[in-house]
């Protein structure tokens, strides 16, 4: 690897890729002439010759009427520039998402005329007002006889919680929603499963919310992806977790169909209770032909206008997705490994192949339509309790490089890298997602409307959204093709706008949003999350100061305070070191295990004696007490959300997924279990003593 130059530097500065970045351990450190080729790359420019390379990038802008696209915040002014032949005039006006015009005022404020392609270019200034309403606007430009548009983006200033939440401080069950199986689920936790966690949550417990893992859709046929952080499309849902007995024409079924769709439902059952391990595949392809017969029962006449109402609203993207799941099911899950002609979504061949499979594509956009159908009803019955939330969603950071998303959006995703993150103390060798990241410029060229998209999907059916890796939304560390996952750089996001796009959709769904914000974190990315009244992530192990526990006072009250997260083992387990042990064998630890594991004990001893300080542990207290007494610690901060794991409630201690591995551990398919290490099933949780016990000491509603 070899130390850049000064032109490719100032190219990569000009594309806002960092150059450096401090490692964890304090330590800054230079990035290579090899990743800034790749990343640069990757992002449109060319890096063989940075300095023509440079000016192209420095006259971008003056090539253009209007900014790409312009976002502001509701109740603070701000400026934009409009570009014309040097002393021509200039107007701009405004257009509003709900009908009506405003005129902007221009500023007085001279900038130096350019010269693009021998003429001079000329810039004025234009004051755009707090007073705007939010919402999608136009920007439209005029210059004597000619006009041009570009969009104007009004976001809220402030997302805050649901009015429905209003003030009062509310805890919520976080759950693996795969692992939570009952008497009625084929083999895999569903949305009625979801549904019933939500009612006893509510009702009987005084929760507010299910925060549920990502709901994503994965690959159409098995092999199913384990990890829902790996999906193939963010926009749409994963019928793997649909109830085949909720759908309504399940109750029209000849009785032979009926039967066979009963015996397909008992092999799985029965196959799931024998096993240890969440079986996807079995239970997809079992479900999958028990909805082809579903799907070929009449439908009512209400329910079709429904299913066409639906098709409607989602548009193009929804025939895309089902037109790639079509597709896939004959060349393979990966697109990239597609066919030449069907590797883009708007060729002839992928229209024909289509036209040729018009009823295999009507069949994944019903099966979307069921899945909007049972979320709905999953978040009605939540809300129907009390709850002031509802069903939380979780935001996956990106999609499979070959899947659906990156192939119906096609250029908004860089090519040739992918997502992940430096090293960090528990992930010492770094991490690489796999995952193909945004392009910033392209996702400026369309509006933000691919993210927009994605978030209102995420939120039409939910109270709130838990966005994994939040700081992407301000840098993402890009990873070239080839390299290990130390060997990236960080490449700087407009999060002005994208922050402002998730707020806006958040307060149009009247929904909270929580940002995973853990990590290597630039302290002013925090204040900029909390001064949107975006929600932070608190996980009380790494809640230090000075070496010490950080006091509960002095916690941050815009956060959703937890004991553990799902990339943590149960409490329970890390309370046992099972996090230090598992990592060692698998290879992941870069210091001897008695070293790890003393750190490790120093590190909960701090916590547990803090605990104790504040009366909350006695001295002899067991395993199960002490995880009681964590969460009645997280009650003393001042966080306006506090999260239990449903693992912590039920005594698990198996780890859900150890970051930084694959195959070598199976990740995401581990079924909720108790103590005994045994597979609970839901009904014997919404009994369980030890539940209720740990229930009762989080802030109950009145």
């Amino acid at each position: 690897m070899t130390q850049p130059e000064q032109p490719l530097l100032d190219l990569a500065r000009a594309h806002r890729v960092a150059t450096s970045f401090t490692d964890w351990r304090g330590e800054t450190r230079t990035v290579s002439t090899e990743t800034l080729t790749a990343v640069l790359t990757a992002l449109g420019a060319d890096p063989a010759d940075p300095v023509a390379a440079l000016h192209a990038a420095w006259e971008a802008p003056w090539r253009r009427t209007l900014p790409a696209c312009t976002t502001a915040v509701q109740g603070a002014e701000r400026l934009v520039w409009m570009h014309v032949p040097d002393g021509a005039p200039a107007a701009l006006a405004v257009e509003l998402e709900e009908g009506g015009r405003r005129d902007l005022e221009q500023v007085d404020q001279w900038v130096p005329p350019r010269e693009v392609d021998g003429a001079l270019v000329g810039e004025a200034t234009f004051r755009i007002p707090g007073d705007l309403p939010l919402g999608y606007h136009r920007l439209v430009a005029a210059s004597g006889d000619r006009t041009e548009e570009a969009p104007l983006i009004v976001t809220p200033a402030d997302v805050g919680l649901p009015a429905r939440q209003g003030d009062r401080r509310g805890w919520g069950l976080a759950a693996q929603l795969y692992s939570v199986r009952s008497a009625g689920s084929w083999g895999v936790g569903d949305l009625a499963d979801l549904t019933d966690l939500a009612v006893w949550a509510g009702a009987d417990l005084g929760a507010d919310y299910v925060l549920v893992n990502p709901l994503h859709a994965a690959e159409p046929v098995p092999p199913l992806e384990p990890s829902p952080y790996l999906p193939s499309s963010r926009r749409f849902f994963n019928p793997l977790y649909l109830r085949v007995e909720a759908v309504p024409e399940y109750a029209a079924l000849p009785s032979r169909a009926r039967a066979r769709v009963a015996m397909l439902a008992r092999r799985v059952r029965e196959k799931a209770a024998a096993a240890d391990r969440i079986d996807r595949d079995t239970a997809w392809a079992a479900k999958r032909e028990a909805l082809r017969l579903l799907f070929t029962v009449p439908r009512s006449a209400g329910r079709e206008l429904d299913l066409a109402a639906f098709r409607r609203r989602e548009g193009a993207a929804l025939v895309d997705f089902a037109t790639w799941s079509v597709l896939a099911e004959t060349h393979g899950t990966d697109a990239r490994t597609w066919p030449e002609d069907l590797r883009t979504p708007g060729s002839p061949a992928v229209a024909a192949f289509a036209a040729e499979h018009a009823e295999d594509v009507d069949f994944t956009c019903w099966l979307q339509w069921l899945l909007d159908e049972q979320l709905s009803h999953a978040q009605d019955k939540a809300l129907g309790t009390g709850m002031g939330i509802g069903v939380m969603h979780d935001l996956a950071v990106g999609v499979h490089p070959g899947g659906a998303d990156a192939w119906r959006l096609g250029d908004a995703y860089a090519k040739g890298v992918t997502v992940g993150a430096p090293p960090d103390p528990f992930n010492q060798l770094g991490q690489n997602w796999q995952q193909p990241p945004w392009r910033p410029d392209a996702l400026e060229a369309s509006a933000y409307a691919p993210f927009r998209d994605l978030i209102r999907a995420v939120l039409r059916h939910a109270g709130g959204v838990r966005v994994d890796h939040v700081i992407g939304l301000f840098r993402l560390w890009w990873v070239p093709e080839g390299q290990e996952a130390d060997r990236g750089a960080y490449v700087h996001y407009d999060h002005e706008a994208l922050i402002g796009v998730l707020s806006l959709e958040a307060v149009r769904a009247q929904a909270v949003v929580v940002g995973e914000d853990l990590g290597v974190v630039d302290p002013s990315a925090r204040t900029h999350l909390a001064s949107r009244g975006i929600l932070g992530t608190s996980i009380l192990w790494f809640e230090t100061a000075d070496g010490g526990a950080l006091p509960a006072e002095r916690w941050r009250e815009q956060c959703l305070a937890s004991v553990t997260t799902h990339d943590l083992p149960p409490t329970a387990g890390y309370l046992e070191g099972e996090h230090v042990r598992l990592r060692d064998e698998l290879g992941l630890l870069t210091r001897p295990v008695e070293e790890e594991l003393a750190a490790d004990r120093a590190e909960q001893r701090v916590w547990l004696d803090e605990v104790r300080s504040r009366g909350l542990l006695a001295d002899d207290a067991s395993e199960e007490e002490t995880v009681v007494a964590l969460h009645r610690y997280l009650v003393l901060t001042p966080a306006r959300l506090v999260g239990a794991a449903l693992v912590d409630l039920v005594g698990d201690r198996r780890t859900q997924n150890q970051p930084g591995t694959l195959e070598e551990y199976p990740n995401w398919r581990v079924p909720l279990s108790g103590p005994d290490g045994r597979p609970i099933a839901l009904e014997d949780v919404f009994t369980s003593p030890r539940a209720a016990r740990l229930a009762a000491v989080l802030p109950r509603r009145g």
